[in-house]
This record gives structure tokens, sequence and C-alpha cells, in this order.
């Protein structure tokens, strides 16, 4: 393996330092995402309490992760639709409800695992 190159390094640290703006934007701005991330920071210890095994505990930590990841998918995807302008559009419309949708689907996921896992 090649050593890592000073642009190569600088590149991963421009990808945090762009992932960091990006989870401050949503902390500063979605009121949906700082909800989500307190359930995260009430529900990854209970995972960690609660289930029995290691793999029980990854798909609790797993689901409840994937609803704040797809809440970050869906604010993107409201962010691009507000840039193009406040006129209501079909389409617009539609992406907007699509991201809702998915987050609705993961929303429902993770309680199907936690239920499943802890009373299945």
């Amino acid at each position: 393996m090649s050593k890592p190159k000073s642009t190569d390094l600088k590149r991963i640290y421009k990808a945090l330092d762009y992932s960091i703006q990006g989870l401050t934007t949503a902390w500063q701005n979605q009121a949906a995402f700082r909800q989500e991330l307190f359930g995260c920071a009430v529900l990854i210890p209970l995972a960690l309490w609660l289930a029995e095994t290691g793999l029980e505990r990854a798909l609790l930590i797993f689901v409840v992760l994937l609803v704040v990841l797809v809440e970050l998918l869906n604010s993107a995807i409201e962010a691009v639709v507000d840039r193009f302008g406040e006129e209501q559009h079909p389409l617009s419309g539609n992406a907007k409800d699509l991201g809702s949708a998915a987050v609705l689907i993961s929303i429902i996921m993770a309680l199907l695992v936690w239920a499943l896992v802890l009373f299945g």
C-alpha cells in the first residue's frame, strides 16, 4: 500500500468539514432532526441495555440511526427544491412528499425492528 499523499489527507479533512457543516445546518434548521437526535440519545443507551446479543444491539442502533440518515436526505431534497423558488409546482411537491414518505417508512422499520427484537 502506498503512503497517503498530503492531498488525500486534505480531501479527507475537507470532506469531514463539509459533513460537520451539514450536521450543524440540520441541527440549526430542522426541528425533526433535533427530535430524532433526542430519540437517539434515549434509544441507543436503551438498546445497549435491553438487547441480549451484539447482533440485536447492532440492529436496534442501526434502525435508529437509519431514521436520522433518511431525515438528512429528506432535508437535502427539501433544500434543493426550495433553492429553485417558492412557486408551486407538482414535481416540487412530489419530491418533498416522497422524501417525507421515506422518513415515515424508516420510522415504521425502526418500530418493527424494535418490536420484533424486544417482544418477538
